[in-house]
């Protein structure tokens, strides 16, 4: 549930997490370069080289080519399956570019086994092309015949040609596959022959242009900003980075818009942020329908567009459900948020495919955004910004947009969330003490005595006592709603002090006590939602709304902005506070429109965000070591620009019911890897659907009879798998809400060489067994493989369980299984 005008100068941090991890980036060349060469059409405005830019150029075959599949579904030589490869149709001839030089090219070939060329149909010859010499020519090959392997030594080639001839029979049936197609590259690395793009439908992807658009005085802005004076610069920042800056200025009106980008090094992504600011002496004419980004994506093959996005925390059963959505030729989807908060109904993270690949589009803004994406033939137009904007510029006056950042990905779409998380991780979640963050298990009353409504500085130190007597290690104590003075509830906010009736020496004596222990101390605030009778509502120059009723407060006010941030700083160091928790538990919108005149529509929002940005900037420069939980009605407020100054404790209100719970985890894990909620469960089938890399615990402790003996158990087992649950993500069923079926997941450390699996047969499945086939094993590699519940352990090559799978079987109604496994040394 819950938690200066300098100020208003919005600082972007990029943040790194979990320090005992090496978050590598697992992208590919092809990837950096398609990120590599966005950035340099459209930041650096240089045109396309075509003859540069790795890929696949068709000179002739006689269907289209296909990557990775045959009709949607894998290559088939002789019996035998191959998932990556090209499919081509003789007479064909396709010319492959590297992204760098190539050491050594293998395949496995043959002629495509199907219900076409079945019975020894289709005859054809395999050659390819180096340096302008024939490197490999195979014999007649006929359906039925065995995968012929390919070898070629490329010699630092960055360019060779694959053909497939007829035999002289005519072209009939000549279905042919390039399988397991390979490049050693001299830098070691690999690149496969089908993830690399199409070239010669890419244009409209990487055509020159800014990446957003506007309409000023009425003409889109496509018409006009070509004509404006352009001043680019780049700059590589301390952290590897790559600032790119594109100026245009208007020479009548002095209109100057600003985009600032930011080119990741070990990562194929890309960020950029517009700023408009008046540099003349007159109001600008109306900026209207910005999009903070406005740019084209065109699909290479004939696959239609999928819009994979999920929904929001609106407290659901089902909050963070995936939706794969088509999307048609002629066809638009919009999506939103709702009532201001960013992550209300939807969340603003989104990844387009197209076949076997795609773009990941995330906007960062915590307020109300809309997206558009449409589809028009092979064209994919992805258009998103803030919802409503309308407005004139005073002289001087400067505003942004949202953030908005792209990830270029080809193969696995589950791969590309995968190198999203590790992104995350990397440059974007908080490190308090110059760490990343690290799994941590809190303890409250929360349930026990109305939030804190009733409770009193006894009752807390009694509860850290109780679950440390139990030996239940807190590294958390958290303090929720209601310690400071209110009227009938907790709800009654804004007066941001200790109610020294109940708490006569202040927080400071609970955290005092708690830090003896070694436990810290996390507190709720939401000083945004101001209630009649309470300090800040004897402020109405701070607040937006009718009097009467509950308001809002202003974080674009300079006055409001300094004394929140100066009054929280004080209470922080005053009551011992280690988390500062934020709720948010009002819909902006309707103050936000209210207050803005026809011609400024969307100036107090912007302000809004950029005051709420820069308070929590300020506050962690003040405060560098310490962690801050975003919430707003469980979950409605996560966004990357709030994500990249916070962590979500508590990821929706809906709690501790085991379906939803798992239901949670599934969705979210997809795009954010830390992530909290509570407990207050003694069985394991429930407790294991909540775990989580933050867990609350809700327990009432003053009963000294509870089963805490398997309460110990189930929190030893967190601490021994929650490392995992901040690695890479692979779900390994099917979304389902519904209780007659098995959900299950994977989370695997590379670097560790572990992992683990987590299994649920809910309450009303008739199936006793399932069968897991895990992802991102080392093929070659011995894993031990140990049951968390019989102790019983198993060894299984990479391959095996790439292949097999895992068979779990679990006899009850509901249950659960959680399986480690290790990879073993060598001898």
């Amino acid at each position: 549930m819950r938690t200066h005008n300098a100020l208003l100068k919005v600082m972007v941090m990029a943040m790194t997490l979990l320090p005992v991890v090496a978050h590598s980036s697992p992208a590919t060349a092809v990837e950096m370069a398609s990120a590599r060469r966005w950035a340099a059409a459209k930041l650096e405005g240089a045109a396309p080289v075509e003859q540069s830019q790795a890929g696949l150029i068709v000179k002739a075959n006689n269907d289209p080519v296909q990557r990775n599949s045959r009709n949607g579904r894998p290559m088939n030589i002789a019996g035998t399956v191959f998932t990556k490869g090209l499919y081509c149709h003789a007479v064909s001839e396709v010319v492959v570019r590297l992204p760098g030089c190539g050491k050594r090219f293998s395949a496995l070939v043959g002629v495509d086994t199907n219900e076409q060329t079945s019975g020894g149909r289709g005859s054809v010859v395999f050659s390819v092309v180096n340096q302008g010499k024939e490197a490999f020519r195979s014999a007649v090959l006929n359906e039925g015949h065995k995968a012929v392997p390919v070898s070629v030594d490329l010699s630092g080639s960055e360019e060779f040609t694959l053909k497939i001839g007829d035999a002289g029979d005519g072209i009939s049936c000549d279905q042919s596959d390039w399988t397991d197609a390979r490049v050693e590259m001299m830098d070691g690395t690999t690149v496969w022959i089908g993830e690399l793009p199409m070239l010669d439908k890419m244009n409209r992807t990487f055509s020159e242009g800014a990446p957003f658009s506007f309409v000023y005085d009425g003409q889109p802005s496509a018409s006009f900003l070509h004509t404006w004076k352009c001043e680019r610069a780049g700059v590589v920042q301390k952290d590897g980075r790559t600032k790119l800056t594109a100026t245009y200025t208007d020479p009548k009106t002095g209109l100057e818009v600003r985009c600032v980008g930011f080119e990741y090094k070990d990562f194929p992504t890309i960020e950029w942020t517009v700023y408009f600011k008046n540099t003349g002496a007159q109001d600008t004419p109306i900026i209207s329908d910005v999009q903070a980004i406005d740019a084209v994506f065109t699909r290479t093959g004939g696959e239609e567009f999928i819009l994979h996005h999920h929904t929001g925390s609106p407290y659901s059963p089902t909050d963070y459900q995936p939706f794969d959505t088509p999307v048609p030729s002629g066809t638009t989807k919009r999506i939103t948020t709702s009532g201001g908060r960013s992550s209300n109904s939807d969340l603003p993270y989104f990844n387009v495919s197209w076949g076997n690949e795609g773009v990941i589009a995330v906007i960062g803004w915590p307020g109300q955004w809309a997206a558009d994406f449409v589809s028009q033939d092979s064209d994919m137009v992805i258009k998103a910004g803030q919802e409503l904007t309308h407005f004139k510029l005073h002289p001087g006056e400067e505003v942004r947009t949202p953030l908005i950042v792209l990830q270029f990905w080809q193969g696995d779409r589950m791969d590309a969330q995968n190198v999203w998380r590790r992104f995350m991780l990397t440059h974007n979640l908080p490190r308090p003490f110059g760490k990343q963050v690290e799994p941590h298990l809190a303890g409250c009353s929360s349930h026990q005595f109305g939030e804190m409504i009733n409770a009193d500085e006894a009752s807390q130190i009694l509860f850290i006592d109780r679950y440390l007597e139990e030996k239940i290690k807190l590294d958390y104590w958290w303090m929720d709603a209601g310690w400071y003075p209110n009227k009938g509830g907790w709800p009654n906010t804004g007066t941001w002090e200790v109610d020294t009736t109940r708490f006569p020496r202040g927080l400071r004596a609970i955290t005092d006590h708690a830090h003896d222990k070694g436990v810290k101390s996390i507190v709720w605030f939401e000083p945004e939602r101001v209630t009649p009778g309470t300090w800040l509502y004897g402020h109405p120059q701070w607040l937006l709304g009718k009097d009467g009723e509950q308001k809002l407060l202003n974080m674009g006010n300079p006055e409001a902005l300094a004394w929140l941030t100066d009054h929280t700083d004080k209470m922080i160091v005053e009551q011992g506070i280690d988390l500062y928790r934020q709720d948010y538990n009002i819909d902006p919108l309707p103050y936000w429109c209210a207050n803005d005149a026809d011609d400024r529509q969307g100036i107090t929002e912007i302000r809004y965000v950029e005051g709420f940005l820069a308070f929590w900037d300020e506050l962690r420069r003040r405060h560098p070591n310490m962690l801050i939980d975003t919430c707003a009605s469980g979950g409605r407020r996560n966004d990357l620009e709030t994500l990249r100054r916070s962590v979500p404790l508590l990821r929706s209100d809906y709690l501790l019911e085991p379906t939803s719970q798992q239901n949670h985890t599934y969705g979210i894990a997809f795009w954010i890897p830390a992530y909290g909620s509570g407990m207050n469960q003694f069985d394991k089938y429930a407790f294991r659907s909540v775990m989580c890399p933050f867990m609350n615990a809700c327990y009432d402790v003053r009963k000294k009879d509870s089963d805490y003996n398997a309460l110990r158990g189930l929190t030893a087992e967190w601490r021994r798998i929650a490392p995992y649950l901040l690695g890479d993500y692979y779900p390994l069923t099917a979304y389902d809400p519904g209780n007659t079926i098995w959900m299950a997941w994977q989370f695997d450390r590379p670097d560790l060489g572990s992992g683990m699996i987590q299994s649920f047969r809910r309450p009303n499945s008739p199936y006793e067994s399932s069968r897991f086939v895990l992802r991102g094993l080392d093929p070659k590699a011995t894993y031990k493989v140990t049951s968390l519940d019989t102790k019983r352990s198993t060894t299984s090559t990479g391959a095996e369980l790439m292949k097999e799978g895992i068979l779990i079987t679990l006899k009850n109604k509901p249950d659960s299984a959680v399986i480690i496994y290790e990879k073993e040394q060598a001898q």
